[in-house]
């Protein structure tokens, strides 16, 4: 009777819902929440690397080296104004005195940023098709630009700096997200703690955390309800500095996705493969064996955001990238193939 009593007690706690749980703002307390099922059996996803950076849509493409077009502002500032710089980074600023002129600010890019011809149902549409079972785009990436109408975007860079108020004026994040799971699929986001030249984060970084990334990572969480959360840019500081714990603590409590949202490993410097849902890998073989949820991410050439120096050459081919996924499902991971659609809204064809 008493084997009874425990086996029936034991299937209760397996069915009650996550929100039946309340976490405290540690890493033991968080990482005893178990990754929602739904992960697991998704196995492939599409990344959408997509901003400011899409108008330019450059990185030098070097033997053996990533170069990721999405870092462009970063790149272009170390190729001019360090001393030790990279091949990439000078190669980027070479690039960008020949075509636009040393004195081309980074910002001036946002209102060719137009996304006129982007059309959220048939990029739905191929996601659907490709197999996909979910989708992760970039709210905004480390240039701090947001893709949705995030009012601490703009009140921190002290210009319009979010799809909304400048190039598309359209919130491209909420179209999105719409259109995705009108075809039943789940829709995630990519969020980037810090950004690199935010006038508040290098100024005076606890008062970025409190008054810059909390309210704006709350509102995406609120407004856009995301399956899944791919947070990155936190090496710059330890996950205490960055009030991870409390923050997690509100998303697995609070907020209106507490019960589905799936996170990542990357919320400070000492968290990769340590703390969070999942683990991360990017352009790697990946990992083995299934103690743990990972997934890799990667794009289709060298470059998560579109790279228009990238030839034919530097692509994958199909036949390779479903040999790849087979890999990676066979030991027990995820991969979330990554494109970099065009500043114009379409997805380059070979995409």
């Amino acid at each position: 009777m008493m084997k009874r009593l425990i086996y029936f007690f034991l299937v209760l706690l397996a069915l009650a819902p996550l929100s039946a749980q309340t976490y405290q703002p540690t890493w033991d307390s968080i990482d005893r929440r178990p990754t929602p099922n739904w992960f697991a059996d998704a196995k492939f996803g599409i990344f959408i690397h997509w901003g400011v950076y899409s108008v330019p849509a450059y990185a030098p493409v070097i033997p053996g080296k990533l170069a990721y077009s999405e870092w462009y502002w970063h790149q272009m500032t170390e190729g001019r104004d360090n001393l030790k710089a990279t091949a990439v980074e000078t190669g980027t600023w070479a690039y960008h005195q020949k075509k636009y002129g040393a004195d081309y600010a980074y910002q001036s890019f946002a209102p060719q940023f137009t996304a006129e011809l982007f059309d959220p149902d048939q990029w739905a549409d191929i996601f659907e098709r490709s197999g996909a079972k979910y989708v992760v785009q970039t709210s905004k990436h480390h240039e701090g630009f947001a893709m949705w109408p995030s009012k601490e975007a703009s009140a921190t860079w002290g210009r319009p700096w979010n799809a909304v108020e400048i190039g598309p004026h359209r919130d491209l994040l909420g179209d999105l997200s719409d259109a995705v799971r009108r075809k039943g699929l789940r829709m995630g986001i990519y969020y980037s703690l810090y950004e690199w030249y935010n006038p508040l984060w290098l100024k005076d970084k606890p008062r970025y955390v409190s008054e810059h990334m909390f309210p704006q990572f709350k509102d995406a969480v609120t407004r856009y309800k995301p399956s899944i959360i791919f947070s990155d840019g936190e090496w710059e500081m330890t996950s205490a500095e960055w009030h991870s714990p409390e923050l997690l603590a509100w998303l697995f409590n609070e907020s209106p996705v507490k019960d589905e949202v799936v996170i990542d490993d990357r919320w400070g410097s000492d968290t990769r493969h340590k703390h969070g849902g999942y683990w991360t890998t990017e352009y790697t073989a990946g990992m083995s064996g299934m103690e743990h949820p990972w997934e890799e991410s990667r794009g289709m050439g060298f470059s998560y955001g579109y790279n228009r120096a990238e030839r034919l050459e530097n692509y994958h081919t199909g036949r390779e990238l479903v040999i790849m996924l087979v890999d990676i499902v066979s030991r027990g991971g995820n991969l979330l193939l990554d494109i970099g659609p065009n500043a114009d809204g379409t997805i380059p064809v070979i995409m």
